[in-house]
């Protein structure tokens, strides 16, 4: 009986132990994603032209960034810009996804729109520049 438990115990232990590892391979990658820096897979917005400012990172459409602190989509990364809310404060742009994003003049990804190509690192057309409110990865 007693090699049975030791048995059972140290099958229980591998399980904890594996499960302890996923979580907390979940948990570090999870924390890449809106941390003010823009890594690959990551679209990213920056509060000034030419990519210039803060950083605010995403891995998901949004189709609402919110207008308010403390609950607005804001700049994460440092420089000018941190903390404001990105809604209508946005200027450049640079897509680190493998796929096409689309920027939206107003929330729940309507009106006015401007595909951004993967890759690409640069600003927004005048028409959306200080004026987006959501995004949609295609």
């Amino acid at each position: 009986m007693f090699a049975f438990n030791r048995k059972f115990g140290q099958a229980a232990f591998a399980v904890v132990g594996a499960a302890m590892l996923v979580m907390s391979g979940t948990t570090n990658a999870s924390a890449a994603a809106r941390n003010g820096v823009c890594d690959s897979g990551e679209f990213c917005y920056y509060w000034g032209a030419n990519n210039t400012g803060s950083i605010s990172d995403f891995t998901t459409s949004v189709p609402d960034y919110g207008t308010t602190q403390p609950t607005c989509y804001d700049f994460k990364g440092p420089g000018t810009g941190q903390g404001q809310c990105i809604k209508n404060n946005a200027r450049s742009v640079w897509n680190r996804t493998s796929g096409i994003v689309r920027v939206y003049y107003n929330s729940n990804y309507g009106g006015t729109f401007q595909p951004i190509a993967a890759g690409y690192k640069g600003n927004l057309n005048s028409t959306l520049s200080d004026n987006n409110a959501s995004h949609k990865f295609l």
